[in-house]
């Protein structure tokens, strides 16, 4: 009951709060009846346009110039580079679970897999310093000149570490493990993920990033350029712990660095329906997260430790396995909803 009760406290809810205001609509303005009396040979000008025709009564050439006017600004005003992140690009989610085994990578590599098998241009991205999702599409971590350790300290485009197989994939290394210590006296360290991402972002429709199973700059990075978090739980109760911490940590992230980050859902992973443990488990987060709970259950199969051995995805190994479909109504559970 300890852990039910910490589930049950308020700050470990999750919600949406916020989004209402974002979406009142703008007043109207009552500024057109003025405009329509001042100017009453021009019933069709909006109230800005009076102005002008009024201090330039030229005759014929009026109508025709200054509509063209509002649309030329109206153009400008769309393009600065500071909005594209927020209205176009690739959608960023980060999978975070500081209690390691819980099938992170195999969830990042195979969502992104199903993501790219519905048509998606997808980027994976390695923030992990064993780099097993590097290894898992067939590249060698010890192999590559440059990784994200150098995207990251370096400044070096990503586009230099990216490397093709089943789906795009920014590699990495075992020089990650010093990355926190080489960017301690960096500034807008947290923010150096984020930076890099700015120039892929309208190259992909989603960016799934993977993260070590811990708390640190690397996976602070990973929440702060990422508009989603899915959580892989396993139906255990160390791994039901770690959901706790991590949510106290989202909302550090939300209030000093990405306020927008939000939770996309909570994946039960390796689920042995066999014992009352897992049932209980599943049973104790449908009841305090709801619908945020994934309906998808990715139970435990031997397939996923036979594929990264091949190099590949569940999905291209065992493509008619029930692992691969698991993945596959994930990932159209999350287009579907539009989580």
């Amino acid at each position: 009951m300890g852990l039910l009760q910490r589930f049950a406290r308020p700050e470990y809810r999750l919600g949406r709060e916020g989004e209402a205001e974002r979406a009142d609509p703008e007043p109207e303005r009552p500024a057109d009846a003025t405009a329509t009396q001042a100017v009453p040979a021009a019933p069709g000008v909006q109230s800005a346009v009076p102005a002008q025709s009024s201090a330039q009564e030229g005759g014929d050439g009026v109508s025709s110039t200054i509509p063209s006017t509002p649309d030329v600004h109206a153009g400008q005003q769309h393009q600065p580079t500071q909005d594209q992140p927020q209205t176009r690009g690739a959608k960023v989610i980060a999978f975070a679970n500081q209690k390691g085994g819980v099938a992170k990578t195999t969830t990042t590599l195979n969502l992104a897999v199903a993501f790219a098998e519905a048509g998606n241009r997808v980027l994976a991205v390695d923030m992990d310093p064993q780099g097993n999702l590097t290894m898992s599409q067939g590249i060698d971590p010890d192999s590559v000149d440059k990784s994200m350790y150098d995207v990251l300290v370096n400044n070096i485009p990503i586009r230099d570490v990216i490397r093709q197989r089943e789906i795009d994939v920014a590699c990495a290394s075992i020089d990650l493990a010093g990355a926190e210590i080489a960017m301690s006296t960096k500034i807008g360290r947290e923010r150096s993920l984020e930076k890099a991402l700015k120039a892929v972002r309208d190259d992909y429709d989603f960016v799934c990033i993977d993260t070590p199973p811990s708390l640190g700059l690397l996976t602070i990075n990973a929440l702060t350029a990422a508009d989603k978090v899915i959580v892989p739980v396993q139906c255990e109760y160390l791994s039901m712990r770690g959901l706790m911490q991590l949510q106290n940590t989202l909302s550090m992230i939300r209030e000093e660095l990405n306020p927008d980050v939000e939770i996309e859902g909570i994946l039960p992973t390796l689920v042995d329906t066999r014992t009352v443990h897992a049932k209980e488990a599943i049973e104790i987060l449908e009841e305090n997260f709801g619908d945020r709970v994934f309906a998808t259950r990715i139970r435990k199969t031997i397939r996923f430790a036979e594929a990264p051995v091949k190099g590949t995805s569940v999905l291209k190994y065992d493509p008619d396995g029930s692992a691969a479909e698991s993945y596959r109504e994930l990932a159209k559970e999350v287009l579907d909803n539009g989580r």
